[in-house]
């Protein structure tokens, strides 16, 4: 066998699973497949003990194959690595050639020996000796830390052939995409929502997105923006189709004859009534917003009780526990944050009350809602939607 470069998916809680296994790991495989076919190259795909080896032949950037899985929902690490014969002299020429790279200029090491085949002659901690001197001896500065080493460099003895691999970097983790349904994300041009949308894929979930726009109040960078986060999240989940929806007749109407204060609440009810029925069009069984509780004033234990009760279908929100920090370290990692922090205003930023209501009831809620025809201007903001399908890259 020739020595070979490959990248290794290792899997996370799908092992954990039981007889419907195969179900998830089969929606993983998809994912992986379809997005080699995209790269350019030719692939393939092997999968043994939880881990997908890709091997890669003309054409194929390795390098860039481990970038891109690292977006990839279900896989819990990544390693780039090298395939060789299962034997300790292949195994010494591999680390010998590729030192250097393996150790990606870290000089506290430690090696770990993952022994599946049973029949290699040597037991892991001689596997670990023997390759441990082995880079000592090459005259790059090394030391062995077994406590806090910079990198473990990592030798897997399979059944077909031996894996050597630096010990890998963090995958997205979760759950393939689509194990668990479909749900509509509300997405606004802020910093909250893109990261709700995240959190949700992560757990397998297909989203898709829906934005509101005011028109000529909000301008076509405003939603510019918006498709640029909305891309951002297709790019880990493979697609997502943004719906656009015009709720300027709605803000302006609820400015004439609805309480100023209670016009965010209001604005919110009807997002939710246009998100659910866009959601039921779509197949998608749930709501997502990137709600905090207490962050700001429509977001008050009062304020997100009516906001839900003008839906049945089911709301999450998985930023509900977390402050604005916490949700812009997240938005940083995923990539959003810069995009989300472009100084463009979106429909929420509209004729905001100066002094909103924080504690509202349903009863005056539905008062000032019997003012307007809530189902007509629902209607006819509904006949405004777009969507655009992306893709991701």
């Amino acid at each position: 066998m020739q020595m070979k470069k490959i990248v290794l998916l290792k899997y996370g809680e799908l092992v954990l699973k039981g007889l419907n296994r195969s179900y998830f790991d089969n929606l993983l495989l998809r994912r992986v497949r379809t997005l080699l076919r995209g790269m350019g190259g030719a692939y393939e795909t092997d999968y043994a003990q939880s881990t997908l080896c890709i091997r890669g032949g003309e054409g194929a950037d390795m390098d860039a194959v481990a970038a891109r899985m690292k977006k990839v929902f279900g896989v819990a690490s990544v390693c780039v690595g090298y395939e060789c014969e299962k034997d300790m002299d292949a195994i010494r020429q591999t680390l010998a050639a590729h030192a250097p790279e393996l150790l990606g200029g870290a000089t506290r090491f430690k090696c770990v020996a993952k022994r599946s085949d049973k029949r290699f002659p040597l037991g892991s901690p001689e596997i670990c000796a023997d390759c441990g001197a082995l880079l000592l001896s090459l005259g790059l500065g090394l030391t062995v830390d077994v406590l806090d080493p910079e990198v473990c460099v990592t030798i897997e003895i399979r059944d077909r052939a031996a894996f050597v691999h630096g010990g890998g970097e963090k995958g997205a983790g979760g759950m393939p995409t689509g194990s668990n349904g479909r749900a509509m994300l509300l997405l606004s041009g802020g910093i909250d929502s893109p990261v709700a949308g995240y959190m949700i894929a992560k757990r397998g979930v297909e989203i898709d997105g829906v934005y509101f726009e005011s028109p000529p109040y909000t301008g076509e960078q405003a939603r510019e923006k918006v498709v640029s986060l909305a891309q951002t999240l297709a790019n880990y989940t493979g697609r997502m189709y943004l719906n656009t929806v015009s709720v300027t007749e709605i803000q302006e109407t609820l400015m004439q004859k609805c309480d100023e204060k209670l016009f965010t609440l209001l604005l919110r009810r009807f997002m939710m009534r246009l998100a659910e029925r866009t959601a039921r069009l779509t197949g998608s069984a749930a709501l997502v917003t990137g709600e905090s509780v207490g962050q700001v004033a429509s977001q008050t234990m009062s304020a997100l009780g009516v906001t839900d009760e003008a839906v049945s279908l089911p709301v999450f929100r998985p930023c509900i526990g977390l402050d604005k920090e916490e949700i812009i370290v997240r938005a940083r990692q995923i990539g959003t944050f810069d995009i989300s922090s472009l100084p463009y205003e979106d429909c929420c930023t509209v004729f905001t009350p100066r002094h909103p209501n924080t504690r509202p009831t349903l009863e005056e809620i539905l008062e000032n809602e019997s003012r307007v025809d809530v189902d007509a201007l629902a209607a006819r903001a509904f006949e405004t939607r777009r969507t655009l399908r992306l893709e991701g890259k």
